[in-house]
């Protein structure tokens, strides 16, 4: 059976109308996987083009975040912004944007003149309430949906053991989530609306705390039946021992998972402690859970006469979960990575060589690196090719909406 080795999306057209960072990740998402993404940015470029560390007078960031996308400039607050974004509309499968609830709105720009536009447009809404409710005029950050969704607080650590705050992921983990979320919606409708031909808009609401929120397994349940509220555990899991991260004589963790039985055995054999599996204290998950911090400090005995690299050439040989943490060094020079381009080189013009992380999901007959078409372009670098090519605007028309500064 022959596989394709075109892009899975190559036939779905987005228009992204977002900023910051939710939105623009759910259309990567799209675009890596073969979507044409017209991403609109204000004349001045979308502000996370100023965020991170620079290069070049260039956020390194967008070299990722703007990757596989066509970018145009357009003041979509003015009426002949408004009339552009729904020419653009016209061609286009779904859009994505990220405001206040109410905002599209505001600028005519509602499902309705959407749908107006293209019967059956799918419309992909991902703020930090959701569109309905008491909340839902308020704004939000992917850190407010981490601590209003429960994550924030699992994040920590006991409370025996630090009164600081539980600390943030160091990435905007909630904006992410929020995104794939958008994303998956987007496809879904997509696939309904080809199949029914509904003429009306579809629109998917996702909120930035309740994406966070579908993360936390049998948190809410369990408080429901039993009023437990689930407590920050640090490093460790409080249903599984030992699964926990332990000092190496450089300073560095290892994170150790031989919560099962025969792991357990495994493990201290390895450790030179054949006798601590029969021992009544670890003889099973609910013991070792019970004495975790006795079981913990023995184990962390051990690892820190060893350097991570001989602790897991010992434990990988007896086929124990184990792994150094990772900074983002380690993930750059890991073989595991380089050999599935999830770590990949790609020519940035304004940039150089740049590290990237590859497309994700891995697709059979596709090439990881070949599937990052070209990084995230200059402001407006896409202005004459979609403007010109694909609403077909003459270089006049086009020349009089940039001196109007609505381009």
């Amino acid at each position: 059976m022959s596989v394709s080795n075109e892009p899975l999306l190559r036939e779905l057209r987005v228009l992204e109308l977002g900023h910051f960072i939710a939105a623009p990740f759910c259309t990567r998402v799209l675009a890596d996987l073969g979507a044409d993404v017209i991403k609109v940015e204000p004349p001045g470029g979308d502000p996370v083009r100023g965020w991170g560390m620079q290069a070049n007078g260039q956020s390194i960031w967008w070299s990722v975040h703007g990757r596989n996308k066509r970018c145009v400039t357009l003041d979509v607050r003015k009426p002949e912004g408004r009339e552009i974004v729904l020419d653009l509309v016209k061609r286009c499968d779904v859009v994505v944007e990220n405001f206040r609830p109410g905002q599209l709105e505001k600028w005519g720009l509602g499902p309705d003149q959407l749908a107006e536009a293209r019967p059956g447009i799918v419309l992909v809404r991902i703020s930090g309430y959701g569109q309905t409710g008491p909340d839902a005029h308020k704004s939000g950050f992917g850190v407010i949906g981490e601590a209003k969704g429960g994550l924030r607080y699992l994040g920590g650590y006991p409370k025996n053991v630090t009164d600081l705050p539980p600390p943030r992921a160091g990435v905007s983990l909630g904006d992410s989530v929020a995104g794939l979320y958008g994303a998956v919606g987007a496809l879904a409708a997509v696939l309904d609306q080809r199949s029914t031909g509904a003429k009306e808009a579809r629109v998917i609401d996702v909120a930035l705390g309740e994406a966070v929120l579908s993360l936390l397994e049998g948190a809410l349940p369990e408080y429901g039946l039993t009023g437990k509220i689930r407590e920050p555990m640090g490093s460790a899991i409080n249903t599984a021992a030992p699964t926990n991260a332990y000092p190496c004589k450089d300073g560095t963790w290892l994170l150790i998972a031989a919560n099962s039985d025969p792991l357990f055995a495994a493990l201290c054999r390895v450790m030179g402690k054949p006798e601590l599996a029969d021992d009544p204290r670890f003889k099973d998950n609910r013991g070792r859970v019970e004495h975790m911090a006795e079981l913990d400090a023995i184990i962390a005995e051990w690892t820190r006469t060893l350097t991570p690299q001989e602790a897991l050439e010992q434990l990988e040989a007896a086929n124990i979960p184990a792994t150094k943490i990772y900074t983002i060094a380690d993930v750059a020079s890991d073989q595991q990575f380089r050999a599935r381009h999830m770590v990949t080189t790609v020519q940035d013009p304004q940039l150089g060589s740049v590290l990237h992380p590859g497309v994700v999901p891995m697709v059979q007959g596709l090439d990881r690196d070949t599937q990052i078409r070209w990084a995230g372009p200059p402001i407006g670098y896409h202005n004459r090719e979609v403007y010109e090519q694909l609403l077909g605007y003459s270089p006049a028309k086009l020349a009089e909406l940039q001196e109007k500064g609505i381009v």
